[in-house]
This record gives structure tokens, sequence and C-alpha cells, in this order.
């Protein structure tokens, strides 16, 4: 089990502060000791920053600096994820455009959907805050060290929706600004809220959020929908399970210790296996079948095949030897993936515009 968010903030100041860190540290912890001590109970509570104040030789309960505080907003938004959907955005503008569209339209739809993921990823973050002072992966996050309060938080991200929503509508079209901010909605509300802590297929249908910038991109570009961005939506919701749940094997026991269904935790390895191995079969069909209908050529077709071989490779690998080590392999190279495929996209486009 991981340590109360007391002491894990009482850590992250000792490891900021020279000289006082051991004064520090060591009134932290009896500030937790005497909770323990006095029968507290509960789920753990953060120290929050604003009760930290220097005092004397030691930096006792008070305010951090804003460099901290900043990096605290920050991480909010999740910016690694965030650059992950940046990633299925720009492609599919050039697939759509079949060349190089405007930059200043690239440029226009990529803030706005970044405000508008990052709105969405702050208030995960707010609901969540229980459940990630529990599991090792998340116990440092803001909301749970306190760096960040969740009154703060849910007005950072909506501040952040309704900048998106904005910034689409008034410079893109009502379209894209429409489905950035409905993905919000859906990641929040229908995944987050919902489905995360009562279906072990919450990451299956909650992965439709994370593929709708695809659709974004296409809009901004075109003004309209057709099948091309859907076919691309549906490479990221098939890609979506067995990228995040070999990423759940290796901390299928925090998902357990926060009771939450994701299937790696509440199921056998067998089955778990079976079901990446069955996602990423759908996935390798559905990135070549998608080739007439998006008008893809050689570069696509050729960085496809080998990217799915090794995706294949890796997901029967796992299979055979179900082991956390194997599942990491796989998650990181999932990453890779998906960028290889969509930057690919862009390429073959401006090398065939036809």
């Amino acid at each position: 089990m991981p340590g109360s968010p007391a002491l894990v903030t009482s850590r992250r100041v000792a490891r900021a502060t020279t000289g006082r860190s051991l004064i520090s540290t060591t009134l932290c912890a009896m500030r937790h000791d005497a909770s323990v001590a006095a029968g507290e109970k509960g789920r753990p509570r953060a120290v929050l920053a604003d009760q930290l104040v220097p005092r004397g030789d030691a930096l006792v309960f008070g305010h951090n600096g804003i460099g901290a505080r900043i990096k605290a907003y920050i991480a909010l938004t999740k910016p690694r994820i965030i650059e992950l959907l940046l990633i299925t955005t720009i492609p599919p503008m050039f697939v759509a455009a079949r060349g190089v569209p405007p930059i200043h339209l690239i440029v226009l739809t990529v803030i706005g959907g970044a405000l508008a993921a990052g709105g969405a990823n702050a208030m995960n973050m707010v609901y969540d805050r229980d459940i990630d002072a529990l599991m090792e992966r998340t116990k440092r996050r803001p909301l749970v060290t306190g760096m960040v309060t969740p009154q703060a938080a849910i007005a950072f991200a909506c501040v952040l929706e309704a900048a998106s929503f904005s910034l689409l509508t008034t410079t893109v079209n009502l379209l894209s600004a429409v489905l950035a901010v409905s993905a919000t909605g859906f990641y929040v509300g229908v995944y987050t809220m919902w489905l995360k802590r009562s279906s072990s297929q919450n990451i299956v249908i909650g992965g439709a959020a994370g593929a709708v910038p695809v659709l974004v991109g296409w809009s901004a570009v075109t003004g309209r929908l057709s099948l091309a961005p859907f076919l691309m939506f549906g490479l990221i919701f098939l890609w979506t399970p067995p990228h995040f749940w070999a990423l759940a094997v290796r901390y299928r026991d925090d998902y357990s210790a926060a009771r939450i269904p994701m299937l790696p935790s509440v199921k056998d390895m067998t089955k778990v296996t079976r079901q990446i191995l069955y996602y990423t079969v759908a996935l390798v069909a559905l990135s070549l079948a998608i080739v007439p209908i998006a008008h893809l050529g050689l570069v696509y077709i050729v960085t496809a095949v080998a990217a799915d071989a090794v995706f294949l490779a890796y997901a029967t690998g796992l299979c055979r030897q179900p082991t956390p080590r194997r599942a990491m392999k796989l998650f990181g190279f999932s990453i890779t993936y998906l960028s290889v495929v969509f930057i690919a996209m862009a390429v073959d486009a401006v090398a065939h515009p036809w």
C-alpha cells in the first residue's frame, strides 16, 4: 500500500529544501502519527499547501512558491496525454486537406484542442483525488499533495473549457468547438464519474473520448465529417484497450487497492492478454481497411504494415508470457505505434495529394 499523502507531501517538501529538511519531515510525520494515535479513520488526507508556513528554523504549515504553483496547475492538465491527443489531431488535418493545411488553422485547432483536453484532465483529477491518493502511480498529483484545492482546480478547468469553446468557435468553426467540448463531457461524465468505478469495460467505452481529436482536426479543415475520419476515430478506439490494459497489468495491485475494476485487476491474466490480442488484431485490420477510404498511399501502407507486425508480436508475446515486464514493453510501443501511424498519414497526404 502507498504511504499517506501527508508523508508524501513531507518527502516532497524535504527534497525542495536545504538544511531544514530533517525538521520539516519530522514535523509532518509527527502530525500524521498524532492523527493515527487519535483514532482518525477514513481515506488518506493530503496536507494542504496553504497550511505550510516558514516558522523559525523549520518549514511548517504556508504558501509554496509561484513556480511550484504553476507546475501544479500544468500537471493538472496531464501534458503527456495532451501531447498524444495532438498527434492524432494534426495528421487528419493533412489528410482532409490532401496536403498541408493553413498553418494558422493548425495552430488554432491545436491550442483549442489542448485547452479542452487540459480542462477535462483537471476535472478528472478533481473527481478521482480519493483513489489517486491510494495508487502509487498517482499519489503525487497536485490535488493529493494539496498543492491545488478542488475548488481552484474546478475553476481552472472551467476557464480552460470556456477558452477552448470560444477560441474554436470564433477562429475555426462551431462543429470543431462542439466536438472538443463534447469530448470533455463524455470523458468526465461517462468515463470518470460512471464507468471507471463500475465496469471492467470502462476504458473500452471511455476510450471514445480520446478518439474525438481526430474528428476535431478533420472538421477544422472541412467543416463537416465523413467516413474517413470516423475510421480514424475507430483506430484510436481499438488502440486504447491494449494500450491501457498493458499499463494496468503493471499497476493491477494499485487498481485493486483503490477498488477500480480495471480488467487486469478483476480478471485472470489469460483472459486479459487474450482481450489485448483480440483488440490488437482488430486494430491491425482497420489500419489497412482505412487505406482506400482515406485515399492513403504507399508511404502509409508500408509504415502501417511494419508497425502492425511489431504490435502483433508484442501482443502475442504477452499472451505467451503474461508478465508486467512484457506488458510495459507493449505499453511503450503502443505509444510509438499511434504516433508513427498517424504521422505516416500526414506524410502520405503530402507525398500523394490525390
